[in-house]
């Protein structure tokens, strides 16, 4: 440590650029793993909120809950300790001024599935919604008149509640009697038992319900089959894989290169007998200072950017993922200084000197 330190001390500059680069890597892992949750919360959050065991869907609907349809007769055939239907669509809802695809969820105010309230009311009359506080930064407001895309029907809001949204939309929650109205309009109270989905909580998944036309899907399996959900989720990650190698290659590349140019110090090194072992830890060692310095400074840029970031971009910085990024980089530039280390084995102390 103490050799590693004074050569980093010594060679100020390039150990710099060494830093800056890891800097500039870890700087983007972390930025991208931000991303990459924040993108994973949009299209989860009130699937998260819900805190069910699973869904029961119909089987013909690849566990796609617009996909599936039942009634809600089909609903009083499951076997749960709780259960709550959902009816879900998606919609364009403009106040006049802002327009915004919105999923709208129909579901009953007396089930678990019901969301608390943070400004505002809860829904009491046909064409009243709670709708996601997402909509409060884009200009919507607790009173506002909503014109939708796909129905003559008007919609109130009368309440906000946070964490609601789904496949990325702001979710409106709305009672099961507005849901029919704005899907169906005039035909409304003869499609009044129609439902997409019910939300349970159980711990006898097998016996949820008895019925071959439906199919129980568990939570996670639910989120994971949403459009878009598990691609987006493989495409960051590989990014993030990705970078980790680029990091083992960049510092192989830099610490090969400067110890190319010392084989004539690290010779007469070994030849006034410091071993080889020695000299392998004071480049692993620094690697290690390296890799930390430039790991931490990446960090705090991170979160000082999330600071000035637009509502607009999704990032949500995840600290124990973040942590374990931080640590395989680290682990990552050491194994990138192996190749060093070799190196420096293999070097022959009376060539290296000339002898």
């Amino acid at each position: 440590m103490f050799l590693a330190w004074n050569e980093i001390k010594k060679n100020k500059l390039r150990f710099i650029l060494i830093t800056g680069v890891l800097m500039l890597v870890s700087y983007l892992v972390f930025f991208l793993s931000g991303l990459a949750t924040g993108l994973q919360d949009m299209n989860r959050e009130s699937v998260d909120k819900w805190n069910a065991t699973a869904i029961i869907l119909t089987a013909e609907s690849d566990k796609s809950l617009y996909q599936s349809s039942m009634t809600l007769d089909d609903a009083e055939s499951v076997k749960a300790k709780e259960i709550a239907v959902i009816a879900q669509m998606s919609a364009i809802a403009g106040n006049g001024d802002k327009k915004k695809n919105v999923t709208i969820f129909g579901i009953k105010e007396d089930e678990f599935i019901m969301p608390s309230v943070t400004e505002g009311n809860v829904f009491s009359e046909v064409g009243e919604v709670i709708a996601s506080d997402a909509l409060i930064e884009e200009g919507f407001k607790v009173g506002d008149k909503l014109q939708l895309s796909s129905t003559e029907e008007t919609l109130t809001i009368v309440g906000f509640t946070d964490d609601a949204r789904f496949n990325a939309a702001p979710v409106l929650y709305s009672d099961l009697n507005t849901f029919d109205k704005v899907k169906y309009g005039e035909s409304a109270d003869v499609n009044k038992n129609n439902i997409n989905g019910v939300v349970i909580k159980t711990d006898d998944l097998k016996n949820a319900t008895e019925n071959d036309a439906l199919e129980v899907v568990e939570t996670e399996t639910f989120i994971r089959n949403l459009p878009g959900y598990t691609e987006q989720n493989l495409t960051l990650n590989f990014m993030i894989y990705f970078l980790f190698v680029i990091s083992a290659v960049i510092v192989a590349i830099f610490l090969y290169v400067l110890t190319v140019q010392k084989i004539s110090m690290f010779g007469i090194m070994k030849a006034q007998g410091i071993s080889n072992v020695y000299l392998s830890k004071s480049v692993i060692a620094q690697t290690f200072i390296l890799a930390t310095i430039g790991v931490a400074i990446g960090f705090v840029l991170t979160l000082i950017t999330g600071t000035f970031l637009p509502s607009a971009v999704p990032v949500s910085f995840d600290f124990p993922t973040m942590l374990i990024y931080g640590v395989v980089l680290i682990l990552v530039a050491i194994a990138g200084a192996v190749f060093s280390v070799l190196t420096i084995v293999k070097i022959d102390p009376l060539k290296a000197i000339g002898g």
